[in-house]
């Protein structure tokens, strides 16, 4: 087992952040050349640029985003997107458009949840607002969300709910914040029919499901194949559609729709080009181009905006994702896997079971899995895991994300199903670390662990 000197390298599986030495520095820096050195494409960047972002990038993201997810309504309009300056940023313009605290009811998150985007919320208004939704085997449990926007519609009526304010064009009653693909923290992918049950809910109480659609290429079978590990040799099944793309396809939507995909290249890039993308109704994507500071100061993180446009248009994305990003990811999530299964299957802590995604679909595809981040389940006997966490980073240098730390932000309901359910577990990342690393850390957490439980005597 590892080593439990206090002097030891700090090993961060709690990091959700892309391993730098993968960052596509060369493919960049060829980028950055041919738009900069060519005058008329030099002078189109280095100006404030088009408001939702220059056509020729939102072009190719619309064919991009059409060939990946082959969406059943066809081709993807560039007119449905707008370029942002990352997903976090994207977020809190989506709230100031179509939100308002005055008439807007709750804000409903997916638990466990990508908790650092409880700030976003609580920026816009809707601090004691924010509600926890629990997921189930097919993603976000959708009769604890009915059950639960009913309540908050009958409060509301009761009390002379008001109007929404005759400034914005377009504000919802609710938002539905969820990770629908590789879910952070759970891992879990929704399942098709769980992704048409919330478009239909969103429709019937007028709200707008915000989809973080940031992990979905990253994708590889569940088990690891025997012989050459080249990721197009796997049997994949096509990626699930997007809640957009549903909310799209299905009949007798609003011409504002009631899904947006915010989509971002911080995973699969590098988080510091600051660009991103929203896709939704074509009304939608033209309000923003409203938002203050798209008014005056023209396409967000334009310059940056425009390498990655090239990227795209060289093919240098999609060699970088399929021969550079996947195949070590992958082979990061079975090393992590692997020494889950060594060091702490035989101590009562598993792989919390990832639903849908992990099934044999009986169709000839592999199950797949992906994105950044499985979820431990650990005893529900053994002691808070936030101890373990504890001691794993005071006495082992580790550091990990305890399910605590996956709630919602002032929902005390959801602080009491934390301690029945997910707070008695752990988000690891294996993005960050490389495989060695991943192995040590996971020896240190079971020493963290039988530290705790059995007490001080143990070294």
């Amino acid at each position: 087992m590892g080593s439990t000197e206090p002097d030891q390298k700090p090993i961060n599986l709690q990091l959700g952040w892309p391993t730098p030495s993968l960052f596509p520095t060369n493919a960049l820096a060829e980028a950055t050349q041919a738009v900069l050195l060519d005058s008329e494409s030099a002078a189109e960047s280095l100006v404030y640029g088009p408001d939702p972002g220059h056509v020729s990038l939102r072009s190719r993201i619309a064919s991009w985003l059409s060939d990946f997810y082959q969406p059943r309504a066809g081709q993807i309009n560039p007119a449905r997107l707008f370029v942002t300056n990352g997903a976090s940023a994207a977020l809190g313009m989506l709230l100031s458009r179509f939100t308002s605290p005055t008439y807007t009811r709750t804000i409903w998150m997916v638990e466990p949840t990508y908790f650092l985007a409880c700030a976003s919320f609580n920026d816009a208004g809707f601090e004691g607002r924010l509600r926890g939704v629990p997921e189930d085997n097919e993603g976000i449990d959708i009769d604890f969300l009915r059950r639960s926007i009913q309540g908050v519609e009958a409060q509301a009526q009761a009390t002379g709910a008001q109007k929404p304010p005759s400034s914005k064009a377009k504000v919802f009653r609710h938002i539905i914040y969820v990770v629908p693909t590789f879910s952070n923290p759970s891992g879990k992918i929704m399942s098709l029919r769980r992704r048409e049950q919330l478009v239909r809910l969103a429709r019937e109480f007028d709200a707008c499901i915000i989809s973080d659609d940031v992990y979905d290429w990253l994708r590889w079978p569940a088990s690891e194949a025997k012989g050459n590990g080249s990721v197009d040799d796997k049997q994949l099944p096509p990626p699930p559609p997007r809640l957009v793309d549903i909310d799209r396809a299905l009949p007798g939507g609003s011409p504002w729709g009631n899904a947006v995909s915010n989509g971002s290249f911080s995973k699969i890039v590098a988080p510091g080009v600051r660009v991103g993308w929203v896709e939704g109704s074509p009304l939608l994507s033209a309000d923003l181009c409203k938002f203050g500071a798209v008014v005056s100061g023209g396409s967000q993180g334009h310059l940056s905006s425009m390498f990655v446009g090239h990227l795209l248009q060289s093919g240098a994305l999609e060699q970088h994702i399929y021969q550079a990003l996947i195949p070590v990811y992958q082979q990061r999530y079975y090393a992590m896997m692997e020494s889950i299964k060594t060091h702490l299957y035989p101590l009562g802590i598993t792989v919390a079971p990832l639903g849908t995604c992990e099934e044999d679909r009986g169709d000839g595809h592999l199950p797949v899995v992906g994105g950044f981040f499985l979820f431990l389940r650990f005893p529900k006997d053994s002691p808070p895991v936030s101890k373990v966490a504890e001691y794993a980073l005071s006495h082992l240098g580790l550091r990990i994300a305890h399910g605590d730390l996956m709630t919602v932000r002032g929902d005390a309901d959801g602080l009491i199903r934390a301690k029945q359910t997910f707070g008695q577990g752990a988000r690891l990342c294996w993005a960050w670390h490389g495989e060695d690393e991943i192995d040590e850390g996971i020896q240190r957490l079971a020493i963290a662990f039988q530290s705790v439980v059995q007490g001080p005597t143990i070294s």
